[in-house]
């Protein structure tokens, strides 16, 4: 799914009966609906990073099923949800945006993370991938039997994440670029925007 004014990617993942959705930016109630006409229970909310625009679905979301899924994100990103999420957001809000209208008009008090993640960890399908650069804990998660890779905004189609926001680094994300091109080819990559593409056809 395609969400929100900036029209970050939401993505639902289904295997071995855990079901996943990764990135809830925006439009809950879309995402919501489309969980319940396929009579699917998301027992994970797994966020590629903190930005408001992959995150802001994330309450009603997690309200609207019982239980309730457990959220996930890289620890170092914790710092978006929770207590100082509000604080957390306004700072990347206006460094992208110029001011804070976009927090301030769709706020709802964000939960804190069920799962802190790291390098490695395992949930669900998924092994976790740390890829910091877009933020301190910019994250991928890749289904290594299905060769998936869900890279948020570290790795997208003929492109990459911004790194001028506060905790980016452009160093940090090429040396994490660097660490996804040495992974196979064949890899099929699910970004945070735009189109779906492959490792190869970006290290290429």
């Amino acid at each position: 799914m395609v969400l929100g004014p900036i029209e970050a990617n939401c993505w639902i993942t289904e295997s071995d009966d855990i079901v996943s959705v990764i990135d809830p930016g925006d439009e809950a109630g879309t995402i919501i609906s489309i969980l319940k006409e396929k009579s699917l229970t998301p027992k994970y909310i797994l966020l590629t990073h903190g930005h408001f625009d992959h995150i802001a679905a994330v309450p009603s979301l997690a309200a609207a099923f019982n239980p309730r899924p457990q959220i996930a994100i890289h620890r170092l990103d914790s710092h978006f949800l929770g207590p100082d999420a509000y604080k957390t957001q306004c700072l990347s809000a206006k460094a992208a945006l110029g001011d804070i209208s976009f927090i301030d008009k769709s706020w709802q008090n964000m939960p804190s993370a069920d799962i802190l993640l790291d390098d490695g960890s395992q949930i669900g399908p998924f092994t976790v991938l740390h890829l910091p650069g877009h933020t301190p804990g910019s994250a991928a998660f890749w289904n290594k039997d299905s060769n998936l890779l869900f890279t948020g905004d570290t790795l997208f189609r003929n492109g990459y994440g911004r790194t001028d926001l506060p905790g980016g680094s452009k160093e940090q994300l090429f040396k994490s670029l660097e660490r996804l091109f040495e992974m196979d080819p064949d890899t099929a990559v699910y970004p945070g925007h735009d189109e779906t593409t492959t490792i190869g056809q970006e290290a290429g």
